[in-house]
């Protein structure tokens, strides 16, 4: 009778502590033989919470033990993007001329570099100056690039659509419509051909040159990886000028252009052309404004001389979107004319120097006007 007094007694105490953990709503597990269980689930206010956290903590405790951190905002970035100076205004794009190259450049479905590099001055190039003269430059072999210059917002791709083998006749055409004086033809790099698109880059000069023998015509050209057969095709194609931009000084170029693209390389690409004797001027082109120091600037100056560049011209580098490379400077006005009385001295045949002037910025008015004036002083030495 003792023993199962005892078992009530147990069965009667251990049903009382469920009812009471129940009750106080904590957390309770019964073992029922030696493999299952029942788990309670907890469901304790937070303020009872805190009280059962009070009464097993030591004296030692803080407030800052009961509060729940407070998620702090980020630092705001640091704004790297310099304001633009009021020097850096373009004509905007509204003009009759520029409406009919643009509608040309859509129904012949032809790309250009005025408009693929968000070239500030397509209004002014497009709708020609007060003489009338427009200048435009046609993008060839695509609108997507094998390299991925960080200054350069043309589209890149490891394998880019294939030639269009009608495009010489389309630009041809467009060309005639648009009555242009002086076009600039440049084209993406095609790492991914076999002759780099060089075959293709002379087949649309020599058509150019069919349909208008008196029309001058430039070439900016990419490095054909330095390789002088592929050079010589489009050098000797019946070019005005042959251009091919250094872009920056030595020191910068492997953080501004693609990795293929070296700058000796690309003075060897000019050295070659004069070479050929062709008759052709050769150009080339550097952005300030990325912390290039006038002793870069320099220097890159006289490495030109030295393989007899004709024309350098200098602009303003501009940000196309916040993933390419920042400004570092806007340039003054005032330095652009610094440097063209320096590169002037050094015996180059035309400098173009300015914040907005590009490579083919406004190139027929430029280039026209020195051709005008080297005639007329070898006219006048002739008579003398």
């Amino acid at each position: 009778a003792a023993l199962i007094d005892f078992s009530v007694a147990s069965l009667v105490k251990t049903t009382v502590s469920i009812m009471l953990s129940r009750i106080n709503q904590h957390s309770a597990v019964i073992k029922r033989g030696c493999f299952s269980t029942v788990t309670v689930t907890k469901t304790t206010s937070r303020l009872e919470s805190l009280r059962h956290q009070l009464a097993n903590e030591d004296d030692d405790s803080s407030l800052h033990d009961f509060v729940r951190p407070i998620r702090k905002k980020a630092p705001p970035r640091s704004d790297k993007i310099l304001p633009k100076p009021h020097w850096l205004k373009a004509k905007p794009a509204d003009s009759e001329n520029y409406q009919t190259l643009r509608n040309t450049v859509r129904e012949l479905g032809l790309a250009t570099v005025c408009e693929e590099a968000r070239c500030p001055n397509i209004g002014e190039c497009w709708g020609g100056a007060e003489d009338g003269t427009a200048t435009a430059t046609i993008m060839i072999m695509g609108d997507t690039c094998t390299r991925g210059c960080s200054f350069c917002s043309v589209k890149t791709s490891r394998a880019p659509p294939p030639l269009d083998p009608n495009e010489p006749e389309k630009v041809a055409n467009a060309i005639t419509k648009w009555g242009l004086d002086y076009v600039v033809l440049t084209s993406v790099d095609r790492d991914d051909l076999p002759d780099q698109g060089s075959l293709h880059f002379a087949s649309v000069v020599e058509k150019l040159k069919e349909k208008d023998p008196n029309l001058l015509v430039e070439a900016l050209t990419p490095d054909f990886q330095g390789k002088h057969e592929l050079i010589h095709t489009v050098a000797t194609s019946g070019l005005d000028v042959y251009a091919h931009n250094v872009e920056t000084v030595e020191r910068l170029t492997k953080r501004v252009r693609d990795r293929r693209a070296d700058y000796h390389q690309s003075l060897n690409v000019l050295e070659y052309v004069k070479s050929l004797n062709t008759g052709c001027l050769t150009k080339t082109s550097i952005m300030l404004g990325l912390s290039e120091t006038d002793e870069d600037v320099r220097a890159t100056l006289q490495d030109l001389r030295n393989v007899d560049v004709d024309v350098v011209t200098f602009g303003q580098y501009l940000q196309p979107t916040k993933r390419h490379l920042a400004v570092k400077e806007y340039v003054t006005p005032e330095k652009f004319e610094e440097w063209q009385v320096e590169a002037e001295a050094l015996g180059f045949k035309y400098v173009a120097s300015g914040p907005l002037v590009r490579s083919s910025y406004k190139a027929g008015e430029f280039f026209l006007k020195n051709l005008l004036e080297e005639q007329r002083a070898e006219k006048q030495a002739a008579e003398s």
